[in-house]
């Protein structure tokens, strides 16, 4: 008998060893599958009116890549391969230009990037349009909005939204106080007044990169938490909050203000995806697409891109 119990007490912490060591089950779904020229970071990518998809990045210049099926992905040069002279003073000379923001709209191509330097808030935010999206195709409009210094936000990270009755939106912004929203003129794209909106806040904590989109009554107001750019110690995951009005107040699921640190988790890192973030939202044939980055345990940066729905509450998922 004794004998039998030794036997039962192995065969019970084997089997208990078994069961306690199963990895969990995954919190969100892995990206989906792509292939090709995939290295990107600060994704924002829109679907061309003659098929197709444009993608923009942080890159010498704003690097762009191409794809016929959001499977395969090339290389498609870049913004400004000749450079961007006007961004020198904000860059310090660097020719990288970061977190471009992509739209397609009234027959050509909207862009908005930043120019700053890692940890400063001496940032500036510009807009180029391009008939065709194609590299080379550019032309420089202007200054959109700049910080200083002494400015509590930093004007980088930007995204346009145009709301219900037709008026344009930027959203930007990273650490310091926030995430903020500035009002633009439609015929030019450029800042139509002074005034800075506060849309979200972590009390000085990491939060940046604003998606906003409007779905059914709402508008959905995406942010990162937390840290990118640390290869596969980043901890980057997206948050969301929604709001009747494109200026908020934006509040997450349990009704916390997204300016007192709301956030309803729709993405984080687990298992070999490592910190996704800077997310961009757009609407193909098929779905919703949240686009954005990751990185792989060797710290590469890589694309990602799930498919967006949404709950009968109204809360986003992926899919």
């Amino acid at each position: 008998m004794a004998v039998l119990r030794r036997i039962a007490l192995v065969v019970t912490v084997v089997l208990t060893a078994a069961v306690t060591t199963a990895p969990p089950a995954a919190a969100y779904p892995l990206p989906g599958r792509v292939t090709g020229d995939i290295s990107v970071h600060d994704p924002s990518a829109v679907k061309r009116p003659g098929g197709g998809y444009l993608v923009a990045h942080t890159g010498h210049g704003v690097a762009l890549k191409t794809s016929t099926d959001r499977i395969a992905f090339r290389d498609a040069g870049s913004a400004f391969p000749g450079g961007a002279s006007w961004t020198t003073p904000y860059t310090g000379g660097d020719r990288n230009l970061w977190a471009p923001d992509l739209t397609y709209r009234d027959g050509r191509y909207w862009l908005y990037y930043s120019a700053s330097t890692f940890g400063s808030n001496r940032s500036a935010i510009f807009l180029a349009t391009s008939p065709s999206g194609d590299s080379g195709t550019w032309t420089h409009r202007g200054l959109v909005v700049e910080s200083r210094t002494s400015d509590d936000f930093n004007a980088i990270d930007p995204d346009l939204v145009v709301d219900d009755q037709g008026r344009w939106w930027l959203s930007f912004g990273s650490f310091w106080s926030g995430v903020k929203m500035v009002a633009l003129n439609p015929a030019t794209g450029l800042r139509s007044d002074s005034v800075v909106r506060p849309l979200a806040g972590r009390n000085g904590g990491p939060i940046e990169a604003p998606t906003i989109v409007k779905r059914g009554a709402y508008y959905y107001l995406f942010v990162s938490f937390d840290y990118c750019c640390r290869g596969a110690s980043s901890t980057y995951r997206v948050m969301a909050g929604r709001s009747s009005s494109v200026t908020g107040p934006y509040v997450d699921r349990n009704g916390t203000a997204l300016t007192s640190g709301g956030g309803t988790e729709v993405l984080a890192g687990q298992g070999s995806v490592h910190g996704p973030g800077h997310q961009d939202v757009f609407g193909d044939v098929d779905s919703d697409v949240l686009v954005y980055h990751h990185y792989t345990d060797s710290g590469a940066s890589r694309l990602g891109i799930n498919l967006l729905a949404f709950d009968s509450a109204g809360w986003p998922y992926l899919r």
